[in-house]
């Protein structure tokens, strides 16, 4: 089944909000075996909607609207679908009573304007909305299904995964598979990626592809098995998978939608281990990392920001002549960094960093990009040199997942 996602508004167009609906419409269908052909984004005006349905692809079986559905004079989705198909809009009384019990819950009472979101186009299924006051709006014409759905996310999530899937499942036979695996792998270029995988590419069947996803400091690897159902999509799929993986040990971290300070928390939870931080050039990036996982506090205990020299110096006791001789990105630094962070915060695995970002502050010797890590453990304290590319927002980003890599590997599986 091939489908389209059309998000409307102004405000994504001007880029007053990111549009998230489409990537998170893009992943649920997905699973469910529909193949997104293309999104678009256009303004809420009769002309541009209208413009959008007459220029579908022929193939299009599924159009997926988000936006517009809003009580106000500026949203007019509901109006200019209901003058696509020539007919009027008609009031709903069940609608308007699930606003009417919606609005009492929180013992309020409904306007002239919310009464107004149960007049509907008269050739449309409602979709009951639990989360608002906008209800989703179902249309089947000429062979296609077309729905309109409200633009706030926590509302059109609950119209697709609650409303929406169960009809179509019902309705719609989809007689094709697709499927994806994704390798995360850790420190390497695309481009020396793709170089290295040009065999395995070239062995791949028809049914399968390859495509790279790289984000700074790290490239996502996506396997899609795309084909007639009960044909062996899936197995061949998986069979190429781990191929790829068992390639791509040395460099790869998760699977899927894994994250790298997740592994982190389950590595150190499994090792009942805890870890600090003592950040220089990545400004706490990596601190916000660890902290950004649910129950980090369990091993994660804190971390000493000491940007300047003197603070490297008066709390984690630098010593001045390394300083002085080495400068503040070295080796010599970043491991006093280490070592002294983890006495201060009482745990097991410190990480240090110290480089320069820049844009500015670079020389011949030390140039932008440069950053050293220092990692104390249990067993003694190693350091790294890393030269990184990129604007600064890359390069710290780099530094601290490269950092948490270094911690990942010395923790093991």
């Amino acid at each position: 089944m091939q489908c389209e996602i059309i998000t409307i508004g102004d405000e994504i167009l001007i880029g007053q909000i990111v549009d998230t609906n489409s990537s998170w419409l893009g992943r649920t269908l997905n699973a469910e075996g529909i193949d997104i052909h293309q999104i678009r984004s256009i303004r809420d005006l009769p002309e541009d909607i209208h413009h959008a349905i007459r220029g579908l692809d022929k193939k299009t079986e599924l159009v997926m609207f988000t936006g517009g559905l809003g009580p106000t004079r500026d949203d007019k989705t509901k109006e200019s679908l209901a003058n696509y198909f020539g007919v009027e809009l008609i009031h709903y009384p069940e609608v308007e009573a699930h606003i009417e019990a919606l609005f009492a819950r929180f013992n309020r009472d409904v306007n002239r304007l919310n009464r107004s979101q149960a007049w509907l186009p008269a050739n449309c299924t409602p979709l009951f909305n639990e989360m608002g006051t906008a209800p989703g709006m179902l249309f089947y014409d000429n062979g296609r299904w077309i729905v309109s759905l409200p633009g706030v996310p926590y509302e059109m999530k609950h119209l697709v995964a609650d409303k929406l899937l169960p009809l179509l499942r019902e309705k719609v036979t989809i007689d094709k598979v697709l499927v994806h695996r994704t390798l995360l792998t850790q420190g390497v270029p695309e481009s020396i990626l793709a170089e290295k995988l040009e065999p395995f590419e070239d062995s791949l069947p028809d049914c399968l592809s390859l495509a790279y996803l790289p984000s700074p400091g790290r490239v996502r690897l996506r396997i899609t098995g795309k084909g007639p159902k009960n044909t062996g999509v899936e197995q061949s799929l998986d069979a190429h998978f781990g191929i790829l993986k068992k390639a791509l040990e040395a460099i790869t971290y998760g699977e899927g939608d894994d994250e790298m300070e997740e592994i982190i928390g389950k590595l150190l939870r499994k090792h009942n281990a805890t870890v600090g931080v003592a950040e220089s050039c990545t400004g706490g990036y990596i601190s916000h990392l660890l902290t950004s996982v649910p129950g980090s506090s369990e091993y994660f205990k804190g971390s000493l920001l000491t940007y300047s020299n003197e603070l490297k110096e008066s709390i984690l006791e630098v010593q001045r002549d390394d300083l002085i001789q080495y400068g503040a990105v070295s080796k010599q630094v970043v491991e006093q960094m280490a070592r002294r962070a983890a006495e201060i915060l009482g745990v097991n695995y410190a990480l240090s960093t110290s480089g320069i970002a820049g844009p500015g502050g670079g020389s011949a010797e030390k140039p932008v990009g440069l950053v050293w890590i220092g990692l104390r453990t249990p067993h003694g304290v190693k350091s790294a040199q890393f030269q990184f590319n990129g604007d600064r927002e890359r390069i710290i980003r780099k530094a601290a997942l490269m950092a948490l890599d270094m911690l990942r590997r010395e923790l093991g599986d």
